[in-house]
């Protein structure tokens, strides 16, 4: 065989091996989220939670500056270094579910999970709970850190953010590089969305 043949095909086989190994890498890195995430999902047993509602302090409106939702899949408020926002849990016992969309100051260093209840009644007959959760979905550390950043004046989200870090220091690193100054609009709007619920998520 040519010697120049002989190059062409060294060459090409090594290309071939170099795409094959970044397109692994590529791979590889969503994978290793997505086991990561999948490592929190199943049963938690024993889980202390306690029940809050729209008609207290807070007001009608969640960390997000969305309505509290009581509908098919409720609102539920955590510490999220624990339990990251989006983080979503079905209650063994009541089969209800639930979504991490809110926290607040009297939960952070705590593993306890506050269940927005629409009436004061059903708040009060909630009381506190230990119960057995099945995790559906693992939520978002870096989006924790996004909605947290604003607010990092508070030393209870300082706390959340600083465990948060500990956790998973690449996710600040990600939040740094994709920030962005808001417009005037749209930053009006998320502060008056989300002003409601000062009281209860230290906006």
């Amino acid at each position: 065989m040519p010697k120049c043949l002989n190059l062409a095909t060294a060459v090409g086989a090594v290309a071939f091996i170099l795409v094959g190994c970044a397109e692994q890498s590529v791979v590889q890195k969503p994978l290793a989220a997505v086991e990561a995430a999948n490592s929190h999902l199943g049963r938690m047993s024993n889980v202390r939670t306690t029940a809050y509602t729209h008609k207290e302090r807070g007001g009608p409106r969640n960390a997000l500056g969305t309505y509290l939702s009581g509908h098919h899949v409720m609102s539920a408020a955590a510490d999220w270094s624990v339990f990251p926002v989006g983080t979503r849990f079905r209650i063994v016992s009541t089969r209800e579910e639930y979504v991490i969309d809110d926290y607040g100051a009297a939960l952070v260093g705590t593993n306890t999970i506050d269940l927005y209840k629409p009436t004061k009644l059903e708040m009060k007959r909630w009381g506190v709970r230990n119960v057995d959760i099945d995790v559906l979905q693992w939520g978002s550390e870096e989006k924790s850190l996004q909605v947290l950043g604003p607010r990092a004046k508070h030393a209870q989200v300082q706390r959340m953010m600083a465990s948060l870090q500990k956790k998973n220091p690449s996710a600040m690193v990600r939040v740094a590089s994709s920030s962005t100054q808001p417009t005037a609009k749209t930053a009006n709007s998320k502060q008056a969305s989300a002003k409601n619920a000062s009281s209860r998520t230290l906006d």
